[in-house]
């Protein structure tokens, strides 16, 4: 550790909690496209992202032109006291953008764990209803909602209860590792037809506001379900007058090769939810769904002093240009493809990888000790994380076990970056599994 680093690391520790984590003993001085250059001038190819927030690239010129054009203009006057068009053009843009034929509404936060509560709001609103079901494994944020939905309890909510009431939780279509015991497809889709029981046991439906779920689950170990799953989901929902959110804040925008992550699936949920990459690192959120649900709430019900900055929303303006400009959905696809056969090709290598899974580029390695037992490998996923800066590449790991190696490339890394990156995980993956 240089005595530039050593040194931040000091204050860090003086006048920060401990309670916000760091993968990494870096600190950043610039970032450019997919790299990252630390205070001592080191280079790092950025597999990371932000944590999914940077599809678009670091300082995407187009992003940093609209965020330097807003500034000179408005900075904030609050949409509650003066509108700006900026809101409105967004909220129209992703209302065309959002999967479904019917008409839409756009509510701008600042988190996604601000859109999440206000999806749940909008839904118990709308339905009259209190309760909330939400999957084990699942990640909604680390506010009290947020955390209470969540289905992780370290770091998550450990020592923070007690926790908001009414939520429910179901499994996750964890194929990998099934709560039935039952293999796909031969399951009958177990995980999904158990929302018969608990609301036989549990919660009723017609006390059902909403169910809340991930495409595929991010913090919760890219969980990615049979592509029966969500639609039979959708059609117990709509049977029960449930309202269905898609909780895409780290799926979306493109991260699966399709703006976002139900499109694959043909399913439009009533609600989404985006945020990470929406902005390009600026802080905002969005509810996008059905006008109905999101206008119903009374006058002055929803919103907050921040929510829908302008210039984070000129950001955003800017990340959709992009996406259209520059094709990234075709590249976010080709970016899936030669993942997914690197990736294929260390699991058939490497002991150490027990299933490559996701959707797209939106992939991850789940690390286990024993491809038969599947025993966990969390140390062995901590010791890769340390290779992998200690040679230039930054990673992220993931999952209820945390033995689950997730990527978040920007989606239009360039080639080289990329083989590199991967080379540094493969080599990674062969000194850690020995």
């Amino acid at each position: 550790m240089s005595q530039k680093t050593e040194k931040l690391t000091k204050r860090r520790a003086a006048s920060v909690p401990q309670g916000p984590f760091n993968v990494t003993p870096l600190f950043a001085a610039r970032a450019e496209g997919s790299v990252i250059t630390d205070v001592d001038g080191r280079e790092f190819i950025d597999f990371a992202g932000g944590i999914g927030v940077i599809n678009t690239g670091h300082r995407h010129p187009k992003v940093v032109a609209a965020i330097k054009d807003q500034a000179e203009r408005y900075i904030h006057t609050c949409f509650h006291v003066v509108m700006y068009e900026p809101y409105l053009e967004l909220a129209e843009r992703l209302c065309s953008l959002t999967p479904g034929n019917f008409s839409k509404m756009t509510l701008f936060a600042n988190s996604g764990a601000e859109a999440v509560e206000n999806a749940v709001k909008a839904a118990r609103y709308h339905t009259r209803r209190p309760a909330v079901i939400a999957l084990e494994h699942a990640f909604h944020g680390r506010t009290l909602l947020g955390m209470s939905l969540t289905g992780k309890v370290m770091p998550y909510k450990s020592g923070f209860g007690p926790f908001a009431p009414e939520i429910y939780r179901m499994p996750a279509p964890y194929c990998y590792r099934c709560s039935f015991g039952l293999e796909y497809p031969s399951c009958g889709l177990a995980c999904a037809e158990h929302l018969h029981e608990l609301f036989r046991t549990h919660v009723a439906a017609e006390s059902t506001a909403a169910l809340i779920a991930e495409p595929i689950l991010g913090e919760g170990g890219f969980i990615t379900p049979p592509p029966e799953y969500f639609p039979a989901l959708a059609r117990i929902c709509k049977e029960n007058g449930i309202v269905l959110i898609a909780d895409e804040v780290q799926s979306g925008m493109g991260r699966t090769g399709t703006m976002f992550a139900t499109q694959h699936w043909g399913v439009e949920p009533d609600l989404i939810t985006s945020a990470k990459s929406l902005a390009a690192g600026m802080p905002l959120s969005a509810v996008i769904g059905r006008q109905e649900i999101l206008n119903a709430a009374h006058v002055g019900g929803l919103g907050g002093t921040y929510g829908g900055n302008p210039i984070c929303l000129r950001a955003a303006l800017a990340v959709l240009d992009v996406f259209e400009e520059e094709n990234l959905l075709d590249r976010a696809r080709s970016l899936g493809r030669t993942l997914r056969a690197r990736l294929d090709s260390m699991a058939e290598r490497r002991s150490l990888v027990g299933e490559v899974r996701g959707l797209g580029p939106m992939l991850a390695l789940e690390l286990v000790r024993d491809k038969k037992t599947k025993e966990p490998a969390a140390e062995e996923t901590k010791e890769l994380i340390r290779y992998a800066y200690q040679n230039g590449l930054v990673i992220l790991s993931c999952g209820g076990y945390g033995n689950v190696i997730r990527l978040l490339m920007p989606l239009n890394i360039a080639e080289e970056q990329l083989n590199r990156g991967l080379e540094i995980l493969d080599k990674g993956l062969g000194q850690v599994g020995k």
